[in-house]
């Protein structure tokens, strides 16, 4: 599915069921052992995930660990996002010569539950664009479809700065003709190639029960 929303030089791999626990490398393992079952699963399958994109870019199979930061490392040379939701993971991953950053986020197609969140992750401007996207094409679960986006954009974000990006600190403006959205950053952007990034573009589909959201700045 994603394939659609990433498409080369990003590889993609996807998965709506988990993979046994033994598929995963000791290492692992033991970063989840104390973890629930469910846990455990979503974290060797996504891995999983991401070892097979890695594979079509010819790079053997190697434990995929979290770093301080809690962000995964990569091999070198390589970029990458991974996501997990209720029946779904995936990964993105691209060679750092082709691609400077990768953003990846799924989430069900459904209404968040509680309007608080809502209001914590948006600001007025994507409310009010929010209301009259909902009125446009209701099948759409707009306000999760906007919290995956900043997602994305944190994603995507946080490899060229290793600072935070809050909720408030991007303004989303979706355009629902072609599935696209634009991320204006409300603070200073990180310099690429000489110059400031002051936003980020990317791209949604919906499928499966799911909105998908992603975001590719290519080198």
């Amino acid at each position: 599915m994603i394939d659609k929303l990433l498409p080369a030089p990003v590889v993609t791999a996807e998965a709506f069921r988990d993979a046994p626990l033994s598929e995963m490398f000791p290492e692992e393992r033991a970063l989840v052992a104390n973890a629930v079952p469910k846990r455990q699963l979503e974290f060797g399958t996504v891995r999983g995930c991401a070892r097979s994109a890695l594979s079509r870019l010819g790079f053997a199979p190697a434990p995929l660990l979290p770093g301080s930061d809690r962000a995964p490392q990569w091999p070198d040379g390589v970029v990458g996002a991974m996501t997990h939701c209720a029946g779904y993971r995936a990964a993105a991953v691209a060679r750092r010569r082709d691609v400077l950053t990768v953003g990846l986020d799924a989430e069900p197609n459904e209404p968040v539950a509680d309007p608080g969140v809502v209001d914590l992750v948006t600001l007025p401007e994507e409310r009010a664009q929010l209301r009259g996207l909902a009125a446009l094409q209701p099948e759409v679960s707009w306000d999760r479809l906007i919290f995956s986006a900043k997602e994305s954009v944190y994603k995507a974000w946080y490899p060229l700065t290793r600072r935070w990006l809050g909720f408030e600190d991007a303004l989303l403006t979706l355009d629902p003709t072609d599935a696209t959205f634009t991320a204006r950053l409300l603070v200073p952007g990180p310099v690429v190639n000489g110059e400031e990034l002051t936003e980020f573009t990317g791209g949604w589909l919906i499928g499966e029960g799911l909105v998908v959201t992603g975001i590719v700045v290519k080198a």
